[in-house]
This record gives structure tokens, C-alpha cells and sequence, in this order.
């Protein structure tokens, strides 16, 4: 019988556009999807990494992406003074191999979106809905997720298209300017019927 060596497990920072957040990156595959924390209340139920970040007095935000962390913190503190007591402590938790996120989040996430109301797209709405989805998911998805952060298609209505912010995404100053000059700009171009686009935060 063969024993498999696991590899050491790696952590590294990267800065995000947002200065309040940061990245901490693994070499292990932490949760495929995307967890975004914004309450220590939805974290308790969801995910014990982010239960555990959000006892540290200066986090404010942890979202769970592949395999990245990336804490958003308190304006008042340095990265300075708590990124190595951080990066320490999810090095370790990672290591210990313990739960990042609960079974059934990704579900439990589908169904309250579902309640919150899905407008109903009809006839031509669902092709120019499918295309600014794809277009979302293929060109700005992975660019925001290199910056830490993540960004959901919410909604379609009247010319305007509607996104959700997380991770450092939420909040951070630069969001702004990617969302109009970027986001925008491209949808504009590709899909004529799109007037505006808005966000909210995740």
C-alpha cells in the first residue's frame, strides 16, 4: 500500500485594488464556488474559517473563493500590525484540515435568491439576459476574481443590468470606476439594449 505524501501547504498575500482587503492565498483547493461573509452571524452558520477570522476584533469581512481567502478588515487597523498573525492563523487551520465551508451552502444560497423574487424574463429579455450572463462569466469574472473579489448577475430590467459586489469588490474605491469605465463600457458595446449598470453589495 502506498502512502501519499500530502504537500506542505503554502500562503502567500496579494494586495487587492481595495486597501481594506487582502488576499491570502493557498496552494490547496480551499471551496470551488464562491462564500462571501459580510455578518459573523451568517458566517457561524455557514463556514468555521470564517467564524473562527471574524472572533479577531479588526475582521470585517471574509470571502471564500477556490483557493483564496480574502479578509477585508476594520479601516481603524494596519495590515501591518495583523496580516502575519492572520496569514499564521489560516496556514494552520488549512494544515489541521478542518471544515472551510458547511455542506450545503452553495444550495441554501440558490434558494434564498430564488425567494428574494427572480424577475421573470420573457421572449426576447431571456437571449439578451443569457448573453450578458456569459458575457460576465467569461470576461469580467476571472479579472475580478484575481483582484480577490467576485461579481453575480442580479438582474435585467428597463436597460439596466443589476450586479452584486463581494469580497474585496465590496467597498473597495476603485469598484466604482471598474463598473462604469469596464463593466459598463463592454456590456454597452456588446449588448445594445444595455443602458446602465449598477451594483449592489454583496
Amino acid at each position: 500500500m502506498e502512502t501519499v505524501t500530502q504537500s506542505p501547504v503554502m500562503i502567500y498575500t496579494e494586495q487587492t485594488p481595495n486597501p481594506e482587503s487582502l488576499k491570502f492565498v493557498t496552494n490547496k483547493m480551499l471551496y470551488q464556488g464562491t462564500a462571501d461573509f459580510r455578518e459573523a452571524s451568517q458566517a457561524e452558520e455557514w463556514s468555521p474559517i470564517a467564524k473562527a477570522l471574524f472572533e479577531f476584533p479588526y475582521v470585517k469581512g471574509v470571502y471564500v473563493c477556490n483557493n483564496f481567502v480574502t479578509v477585508t478588515k476594520e479601516f481603524n487597523y494596519a495590515w501591518d500590525d495583523i496580516m502575519l498573525k492572520l496569514k499564521a492563523y489560516i496556514k494552520e487551520y488549512v494544515v489541521a484540515g478542518n471544515t472551510i465551508v458547511n455542506e450545503g451552502y452553495a444550495d441554501a444560497m440558490l434558494k434564498l435568491e430564488a425567494e428574494r423574487g427572480e424577475i421573470e424574463y420573457t421572449g426576447d429579455e431571456i437571449e439578451l439576459v443569457k448573453k450578458i450572463k456569459e458575457l460576465i462569466d467569461t470576461y469580467v469574472k476571472p479579472a475580478v476574481e484575481m483582484d480577490g473579489g467576485n461579481i453575480e448577475f442580479k438582474s435585467f430590467k428597463e436597460g439596466i443590468v443589476t450586479v452584486v459586489l463581494q469580497g474585496s469588490c465590496s467597498g473597495c474605491p476603485s469598484s466604482t470606476v471598474t463598473l462604469k469605465a469596464g463593466i459598463e463600457g463592454m456590456l454597452k458595446r456588446m449588448v445594445p439594449e444595455v443602458t446602465e449598470v449598477v451594483s449592489e453589495m454583496g
